[in-house]
């Protein structure tokens, strides 16, 4: 499906769904869609703050709890607060979510999409008031617009502008929060799932201690052939569970050294101050010998054209051609003998 085709589905849905839809929330749809809400950040405090206000006298709707936009970005609806997730924690993933992108051309592309369904009939405006507000609305440099007071008035907008990234994830919010973002969150799932992209985001959102699967690669000499045949044998576990996660169960700092394995060589040793939350990332994080220590788990289970797209273009040829051809059947092998996806408490699908 082109770009152009992906917007009109998208803008026939809106339409259908929010049948007095005026031209201003057409514009504010496309907008939100290409540029998100950079406009509206003042801080995480402010954000939450009027978070807390609008919810406390938000008004029951059929909204769905997350409606994309026409780009990368979302609109959440505050109902979410209901499934768990903080005041806190959704005006976190909306001052992340705040950047600005270069959308400018994206977005005039949209609103000749948005042009030609006008002049299908398909909103309640016609042609020529899209075309004068477009006028009016370039004139004044595509600035961030209001709501319409019909919209306002039928649908009772009450939502964050977040990206679609973030967006995936709420139900893992949900259960930290539940928690009071305190306990272990191991996060497992296979080569190029997002692992490492999901454990930052968590460390930007809470403010947690972040620990990665990969700093315990299983060093030369320990690269037997009989402990390569073990299942989720290819990772130091052993120290792993001495350094990290022993200690952590004790209520302790941690003291480890990361294994470098583009020198095949321990790091000087690093000593943590550990926070209330705890994120483990990385494949093997969730190994038998090691998974009664979380309190949370979390599998991501990617599509094999996505990982294999996203290796090809990390790494070179000779280096993709390892994990095609061992470490992702190795990977493969331990989660279907542990039944890793089966057993952890959240699963999310990356496509």
């Amino acid at each position: 499906m082109s770009s152009a085709q992906a917007t009109r589905a998208r803008l026939l849905a809106h339409a259908a769904a929010y049948p007095l839809l005026g031209v201003s929330d057409v514009f504010k749809f496309l907008h939100q869609g290409s540029f998100g809400c950079e406009h509206a950040v003042v801080s995480v405090e402010f954000a939450e703050e009027k978070i807390d206000a609008e919810f406390s006298s938000l008004k029951e709707c059929d909204a769905p709890l997350v409606e994309e936009l026409d780009g990368n970005y979302c609109r959440v609806h505050l109902s979410v607060l209901k499934e768990g997730i903080s005041p806190e924690t959704l005006a976190r993933l909306f001052v992340l979510s705040a950047k600005s992108e270069d959308g400018l051309d994206a977005l005039r592309e949209k609103l000749a999409v948005a042009r030609a369904l006008a002049q299908e009939g398909v909103f309640a405006f016609g042609v020529r008031e899209f075309a004068e507000a477009l006028c009016a609305w370039e004139a004044d440099g595509f600035c961030a617009l209001h709501h319409s007071a019909a919209f306002r008035e039928a649908y009772h907008p009450a939502y964050r502008v977040v990206a679609k990234d973030f967006a995936l994830f709420l139900p893992l919010f949900a259960k930290i929060d539940s928690r009071r973002a305190q306990g272990v969150v191991a996060i497992d799932g296979g080569s190029a799932a997002g692992k490492t992209t999901l454990g930052s985001l968590l460390s930007k959102v809470y403010n947690c201690t972040l620990f990665h699967m990969d700093d315990f690669f299983l060093p030369p000499h320990l690269r037997t052939e009989a402990r390569l045949k073990e299942v989720g044998g290819n990772v130091d576990r052993e120290r792993f569970l001495a350094e990290i996660l022993t200690p952590l169960s004790r209520g302790e700092d941690v003291c480890y050294r990361r294994f470098d394995c583009s020198v095949m060589a321990f790091g000087d040793v690093q000593r943590v101050c550990v926070k209330p939350l705890v994120i483990v990332e990385g494949a093997y994080s969730m190994h038998p010998e090691l998974v009664s220590y979380y309190d949370l788990t979390v599998f991501l289970d990617v599509d094999k054209d996505v990982q294999k797209t996203r290796i090809l273009k990390r790494n070179t040829k000779d280096f993709a051609a390892r994990f095609f051809g061992e470490w992702i059947p190795m990977e493969d092998r331990y989660f279907e003998q542990s039944g890793i996806r089966r057993r952890a408490d959240l699963v999310f699908c990356v496509l």
